[in-house]
């Protein structure tokens, strides 16, 4: 199992040798933006790494919104960053599962995640696998809550859409951590990339606050995150505060190891 850490985007593979990382994540462009991704200045050096690269779409994407203004520059967005991932060789791209209006329904939202994946495969698929990400909170979200992720993966399963699974995410969603890994496995059949994350928040807030896995202030024991991390048997991306994440790193590879 290859672990490593979401980093900065500017060079990211020094980052990585900081870290003694084996797998990689990190922006394209401005994760608070709309604009397309350009040529990475390093491109190159990381398609020829040995190291794994993930890319994180930008946060404004919602391809679920009933909002054309959101949903339409969503769906471009997705397919520019899905390009652009593929170009440095990256093995996925992570995209939140959004939410619709509170007046809205859910279905409907659901619904337009299938048009995201027929629009794209009806151009010859999306450049790299779409890794679909469980968030923490709303009541109208797509990806809280796991009876509206296996609504979900009706929609989007054929279409060969991978899961992303966040701890921290989870745990202030109010899942049972040690039961979880089954259960998503249970209705999406995979986990391809884990996203192991502490939580600053108390069990259930569905407040999105990460925290180191070992020396921080999170409320996970990390006994229960390195267990989710073996069990899952996907790469691991901790997205913790950086000045962590070296030590996060060593702690998850000396106890999957031993697990």
């Amino acid at each position: 199992m290859k672990i490593g850490a979401h980093v900065r985007d500017d060079d990211p593979l020094s980052a990585v040798a900081e870290r003694e990382a084996e797998v990689l994540q990190f922006f394209l462009s401005d994760p608070q933006g709309w604009k397309a991704p350009k040529p990475h200045p390093h491109g190159e050096a990381i398609k020829e790494s040995p190291v794994e690269v993930f890319i994180h779409s930008p946060y404004l994407i919602n391809v679920a919104s009933m909002n054309n203004r959101i949903r339409i520059p969503s769906r471009k967005n997705v397919t520019q960053h899905a390009n652009g991932a593929a170009e440095i060789g990256a093995k996925g791209l992570v995209v939140h599962g959004g939410h619709v209006g509170s007046s809205e329904d859910v279905e409907e939202g659901l619904v337009n995640w299938r048009k995201l994946f027929e629009r794209e495969q009806e151009k010859g698929g999306f450049a790299v696998p779409i890794l679909i990400e469980n968030t923490a909170g709303g009541d109208n979200a797509m990806t809280r809550d796991l009876d509206t992720i296996a609504r979900l993966w009706d929609k989007v399963g054929e279409f060969g859409a991978g899961f992303c699974f966040d701890t921290c995410h989870a745990y202030a969603a109010g899942w049972d951590l040690t039961e979880a890994v089954k259960k998503v496995k249970a209705i999406t059949g995979r986990i391809d990339l884990v996203h192991l994350n502490n939580s600053r928040d108390e069990f259930g807030s569905t407040r999105d606050r990460h925290a180191n896995v070992v020396g921080g202030d999170g409320t996970i024991d990390p006994e229960v995150l390195a267990a989710v991390a073996a069990e899952a048997g996907a790469p691991v991306i901790v997205e913790t505060p950086a000045e962590g994440q070296a030590a996060d790193i060593a702690y998850l590879r000396e106890r999957v190891a031993s697990a």
